[in-house]
């Protein structure tokens, strides 16, 4: 008769609970998991199918009881990890919306402006198209897979322990999605700088003929600039998206060095 005691029966139930609250909490976060398209009943199913693949090969749970307060603190605590990964790889789409909005502004474009099922609210156009681009990206270059495999390897930097991790380590992730938001504002630079100087030109053009209709003009003028530096510069934003991916992933690791440094 198989008999299957207490003691074994937390070590199951803690091998695939302290996986799932991390795996969850990027879920929740991270880009293109954390669409609207996928539903709360579709982010729970691959949440535990990654689990499950992941658990066999994780190192060894730490020994409690599964109803213990210590249980549970260690339970939030891979979920807030979890939530700062997923938080973290947002920090460059954000920056590309901020990029995207100073664009619509200098073209024009801002009072133009669509439902974005991303953040669920009015978005200009210009930053749609800008967070499309990203995420085709982003999937085009596995993005979605080097996620899991982050997963799987946070673990071994930044194994389940009951001891809380360095405080220091949330310096090091400030400091890099401050960089990562810094460089996603310049990918929009040569844009802005593009639509700044056709102004400047409209600006003296206003005063050399002051009976010029700036506002017949102006608008058209700044509008066919903004598409033709656009699509210009739609072959160096991928390049330049792509190595931003790298260093948000290499900045991932090394804040789960430091957090486990302690």
């Amino acid at each position: 008769m198989l008999s299957i005691t207490s003691a074994q029966l937390d070590v199951w139930i803690l091998t695939f609970m302290f996986p799932l609250a991390r795996i969850l909490g990027v879920m929740a976060t991270a880009p293109v998991f954390n669409n609207d398209g996928m539903n709360t009943q579709t982010r729970m199913i691959c949440g535990l199918a990654i689990a499950i693949a992941l658990a066999p090969a994780l190192p060894p749970m730490p020994v409690m009881s599964a109803d213990s307060w210590q249980a549970f603190f260690v339970l939030m605590q891979e979920a807030l990890i979890g939530t700062l990964m997923g938080f973290s790889l947002r920090v460059v789409f954000a920056a590309i919306d901020i990029a995207g909005d100073l664009t619509g502004m200098q073209m024009g474009l801002s009072f133009a402006v669509l439902y974005d099922p991303q953040t669920a609210g009015q978005t200009p156009v210009v930053t749609n198209f800008f967070a499309l681009i990203t995420t085709l990206i982003f999937l085009a270059s596995n993005g979605h897979l080097l996620v899991i495999q982050l997963l799987a390897e946070s673990y071994d930097l930044l194994p389940v322990a009951t001891t809380p991790f360095a405080p220091d380590s949330l310096r090091t992730l400030v400091a890099s999605g401050s960089v990562l938001f810094s460089l996603g504002l310049m990918i929009a630079m040569p844009i802005i700088a593009a639509l700044l100087i056709a102004n400047i030109g409209l600006g003296v053009l206003t005063r050399v003929a002051p009976t010029l209709n700036l506002f017949a003009i102006g608008f058209v003028v700044t509008l066919m600039a903004g598409f033709a530096v656009l699509t210009l510069a739609l072959p160096y934003i991928g390049v330049a998206l792509e190595k931003l991916f790298e260093l948000c992933f290499l900045n991932l690791s090394h804040f789960l060095q430091a957090a486990r440094a302690s």
